[in-house]
């Protein structure tokens, strides 16, 4: 947390009691434990020990990295680790926010105080010293993955509610996976302005927040499609061989287990959906589509045993992922 260059840097400084007072980081000493702070901006510099403060704030916020508006998005972009903290202090009392991660040393506790819609983040250290204990709560990414669906029986379950699911607005379902947190949601929805003639998704797409795969993915999530994890999922080889591998390829499609006289396959795309209906006669049996990442299923796809297709002509002509 030392200022860059030497420039002092805006911030705010919580004493032991909870009193705060604005002034300039001028220095920060971490083996001396001490920081040099200046109040205010023509005030004394004064040397203050870390045991004489609970918390110290960067108040100009520190942008992140960002991706440029048409740039590929992260698929796991740095807001996914945001999650709630709680601090025990010893004077009594508590701090609670959220973060993007943390750093704890021997000395104290980094925090990363996500700014807006998540492009920035305000850097905060409390000393070792002050607290008792600390508490996460689960990342924005480990919330979502628990909306993935890992074993048989749970994805049973989904196609059993299916039928009776509620239509989700397009923000929940965008929250529910963990593409978005809610500050950038919020964010997004103020620069659609109040008669929001773009779709929530496009401006999302747009402002480099958000794939155009992953907005597919939502929108199916929001229609009530399951959404299996295939990086989990066990993937039943006698349904797999109920196509060969080149029509999994060109559909970009992966037969998951039957069902009842259903065949579940799992596609990237709603759009792919109406052209499982040519599968369903090469299968023999009727199409089931659930959602999958497109990146899982390619990797699904490579893992498959080369023996695996049925169609010995079209697993030895040479093909080429789309």
């Amino acid at each position: 947390m030392t200022p860059l260059d030497g420039i002092a840097q805006p911030c705010r400084v919580e004493t032991p009691n909870g009193t705060a007072v604005e002034g300039q980081l001028l220095d920060f000493d971490a083996a001396a434990g001490v920081l040099h702070f200046r109040l205010g901006g023509e005030g004394e510099a004064l040397s203050l020990p870390f045991a004489r403060f609970r918390r110290l704030t960067l108040t100009a916020p520190w942008l992140l990295t960002r991706n440029s508006p048409h740039a590929p998005v992260e698929r796991i972009p740095a807001v996914a680790q945001e999650r709630d903290y709680r601090i025990d202090l010893v004077a009594g009392g508590q701090l609670a926010g959220r973060t993007i991660g943390h750093v704890h040393e021997s000395f104290g506790l980094f925090l990363f105080a996500p700014v807006d819609d998540g492009s920035a983040v305000r850097r905060v250290f409390v000393p070792e010293a002050a607290f008792a204990a600390v508490h996460f709560g689960k990342s924005t990414e480990e919330q979502a993955a628990e909306r993935w669906i890992a074993t048989p029986e749970e994805l049973f379950a989904a196609l059993d509610a299916q039928a009776t699911a509620r239509i989700k607005p397009l923000g929940e379902a965008l929250l529910d996976l963990g593409f978005v947190t809610r500050g950038v949601l919020e964010h997004a929805v103020s620069e659609q302005g109040g008669e929001r003639e773009t779709p929530l998704g496009e401006v999302l797409v747009a402002a480099g927040l958000l794939s155009r795969a992953d907005l597919q993915t939502a929108l199916a999530h929001k229609m009530g499609y399951p959404l299996v994890d295939l990086a989990r999922f066990p993937i039943d080889i006698q349904a797999a061989r109920k196509l060969s591998q080149r029509a999994m390829i060109e559909h970009s499609a992966l037969p998951l287990l039957q069902r009842e006289g259903s065949l579940v396959i799992a596609v990237d795309d709603l759009a792919r959906i109406p052209r499982l209906q040519a599968l369903q006669g090469l299968a023999g049996l009727k199409v089931v589509p659930v959602l999958a990442s497109r990146s899982h299923i390619a990797l699904a796809l490579a893992a498959l045993p080369q023996s695996l297709g049925t169609d010995r002509w079209a697993d030895n002509v040479q093909l080429k992922a789309r």
